[in-house]
């Protein structure tokens, strides 16, 4: 076994950039590191890094090995997951990464209560609504919102989302209520993410554009000021709810909302046997699915 000593310490000095963080994924000295790396390009008889004091870079050759190491590391690590997952208890890192808010609110608090489950795994909760690349990343799960798009990624359904188009009360004794699409054109619609907002009129899909007089990529934003009655806002149920239940907003057109879309657990092919990965999973569903059934129903969010 002497051709695989090396390797995994080639790579990480590959993907991590530095000795010194390659040691640190692999809980090892960097002298360790810089040996076994030293003894794999002596044996290959090749220069696999420029080294100098400030960075380290693959030579071409260097390129070259890597694009066959990467895939026995990973193969290795898929053994020794699956090996691993004969244990019954989830144990270990788990690395997942989720949108900010709805991370904050929903996922977190459902990842601290699998942690007092499973006081043997430990958990790194990044949050970005940013698409993290889960192979470079090395995440074990992403969650996702909506639509995806296609990809090599497993994906299960943890569960939906459902949009308001929402306004305060003052705002509507102001305007009145729109009864039908046409008549957001007398509105002001605030612009958040999305190009356009999705309805549904006699089974086909309507495309309204909002207004420019408030664009913000922040939900909590748009939620403040469809509060304060400068518009409409659409928005998802995290972000609603409470308002609904409160009296503070009140929702419009639910006879046109757009279909429910999904709540989603993503993951590399490779993790797919990984026990402290299905059981995150199934914990996400099962609580999201729970949170669902006793939430409000919909008669009461709605007020048309």
């Amino acid at each position: 076994m002497r051709e695989w000593q090396g390797i995994s310490e080639f790579v990480a000095v590959a993907e991590q950039g530095s000795f010194t963080a390659a040691a640190r994924q692999l809980d090892l000295s960097v002298a360790q590191v810089s040996r076994a790396v030293s003894e794999l390009e002596r044996r290959r008889a090749v220069k696999l890094f420029y080294r100098s004091t400030r960075k380290v870079s693959l030579t071409e050759e260097g390129h070259l090995y890597l694009q066959h190491c990467q895939h026995l590391v990973q193969g290795l690590d898929e053994a020794n997951r699956a090996m691993g997952n004969l244990q019954a208890r989830p144990q270990g890192l788990l690395r997942i990464t989720a949108p900010v808010y709805f991370g904050e609110t929903r996922i977190a608090p459902l990842l601290n209560r699998f942690l007092l489950d499973y006081p043997e795994v430990e958990l790194e909760l990044h949050l970005t609504n940013r698409k993290e690349d889960l192979i470079h990343g090395r995440y074990d799960l992403a969650i996702r919102l909506g639509n995806l798009e296609d990809s090599s990624l497993i994906a299960q359904r943890l569960g939906q989302r459902t949009h308001y188009i929402v306004g305060a009360p003052d705002y509507f004794n102001r305007v009145g209520k729109p009864q039908h699409p046409e008549d957001l054109k007398q509105h002001q619609l605030l612009a958040g993410t999305v190009e356009n907002w999705r309805l549904q009129l006699a089974g086909r899909r309507v495309l309204v554009k909002p207004g420019r007089r408030l664009h913000c990529n922040s939900g909590l934003a748009l939620l403040n000021a469809a509060e304060q009655g400068l518009g409409l806002a659409q928005l998802p149920d995290y972000y609603v709810s409470e308002a609904l239940a409160q009296g503070s907003l009140q929702s419009v057109l639910n006879d046109y909302r757009q279909d429910n879309d999904g709540i989603w657990a993503l993951y590399p092919q490779n993790r797919h046997l990984s026990a402290k990965v299905r059981a995150v999973v199934q914990h996400l569903r099962s609580q999201l699915h729970e949170r669902s059934k006793n939430a409000l129903d919909s008669n009461s969010l709605d007020s048309k």
